[in-house]
């Protein structure tokens, strides 16, 4: 059986698994799950990764990429994303404008990424993140209290000073950035883990092994979909993939000579999940305006919820479907190809809303100059 093949259908059997402890698994307990996976498990790969590769100073262009990509992807979002919804929705186009852009890598792409294209790979990926937590942390941030501040009625400038302290505190304390650090600076003196003693590498190895299977079941036990708004969420998030490998081909484009595994790379990373930190920035301006009396909200909190219930599986599937036929995803054209499918297909429903809008319109028109006049002749 081909690896690719195999790999995936031992993925998707975990997945299944999560599944059906659905239902003994509630809610809350997710969060567990979770915590674990984002503050042991990933920290533990990403620890590993990071400390095979050798240190050098072009490597500093995948985070300045993902960044690059984010603040692309903002652009697009206001134009291509949110200039779909309609007019009057406000709070939703902004919702959509703070989650489209933000990459959530650590559940929805990093444990596929080490499984198919190797630790190597992830020590990059991890790298780049660096530069997506940049843009989501900070500049979302201040994009949200910017808007948040349009609308409201005191001056927060002082409050919003002491968030981005904070903000930056908590770069520092999430292990996962504690963990890049202290990789980028065993490299930059020369040790390895190997430099470790043998207790601490055997114990780092050890966690390392319950990301994979840890992370593909909360996937399964995570998946709520709700009904309702989900046409409207599946569209948004198809124009999101399809703009994203338009991007992806372009840098593949720009820097031909690169390795499969860095195409790859540069295919299925930017088509992460949509990150919880957008979520929780438009949250804290949703408790703002709850003290202010705030009638009406700057983003959708629902639709923002439903959003990211549908993002990470429609990730996951998408990224094991690229990785599963690498050798398809790894010629620039065909790429490009892909998105423009993707953008086509996601603008059908728009463009038959509006010719089911035209052509009621048109009828009624009809309708109103063939109506039979009701005022009086006079005699």
């Amino acid at each position: 059986m081909d690896f690719a093949l195999q790999k995936t259908l031992e993925l998707l059997l975990i997945i299944s698994l999560g599944l059906l402890l659905q239902k003994k698994i509630a809610k809350n307990d997710l969060k567990g799950v979770k915590t674990l996976i984002l503050s042991v498990a990933l920290p533990a790969v990403i620890f590993v990764a990071l400390l095979k590769i050798k240190l050098e100073s072009s490597l500093l262009i995948f985070p300045a990429l993902a960044l690059s990509f984010n603040l692309i992807m903002l652009v697009a979002s206001k134009y291509f994303l949110g200039a779909s919804l309609p007019k009057q929705d406000d709070s939703k186009k902004r919702t959509v404008i703070m989650l489209m852009p933000s990459l959530a890598p650590g559940l929805s792409c990093f444990p596929f990424i080490v499984v198919y294209l190797g630790d190597d790979t992830l020590a990059l990926a991890a790298l780049a993140d660096v530069g997506n937590k940049i843009f989501g942390l900070i500049l979302l941030y201040m994009l949200a209290m910017h808007w948040y501040q349009l609308h409201a009625v005191k001056d927060l400038r002082a409050s919003t000073k002491s968030k981005l302290r904070s903000l930056f505190l908590s770069l520092l304390n999430e292990p996962i950035n504690l963990v890049i650090v202290a990789g980028l600076l065993m490299l930059a003196v020369g040790l390895n883990l190997e430099s470790l003693p043998t207790f601490l590498q055997n114990t780092v190895l050890s966690i390392k092994v319950l990301m994979t299977p840890l992370v593909l079941l909360f996937i399964g036990m995570a998946v709520r979909i709700k009904s309702g708004e989900f046409s409207l969420i599946f569209s948004l998030l198809l124009r999101r993939a399809g703009i994203t490998f338009l991007l992806s081909s372009i840098f593949v484009f720009l820097f031909p000579v690169m390795t499969p595994a860095l195409v790859l790379l540069l295919v299925v990373f930017p088509q992460s999940a949509c990150s919880f930190w957008p979520f929780a920035h438009m949250s804290a301006v949703s408790s703002l305006e709850e003290k202010d009396e705030q009638k009406k909200p700057t983003f959708d909190i629902n639709f923002a919820v439903n959003i990211l219930a549908c993002s990470l599986p429609f990730s996951t599937i998408l990224i094991i479907a690229v990785l599963s036929f690498s050798e398809f995803f790894i010629d620039p054209f065909k790429i490009l190809a892909t998105g423009v499918i993707m953008m086509v297909i996601s603008m059908l429903p728009v463009l038959a809303t509006k010719l089911r809008r035209s052509s009621i319109k048109d009828w009624q028109t009809f309708e109103s100059l063939n109506a039979p006049s009701h005022h009086s002749e006079d005699n």
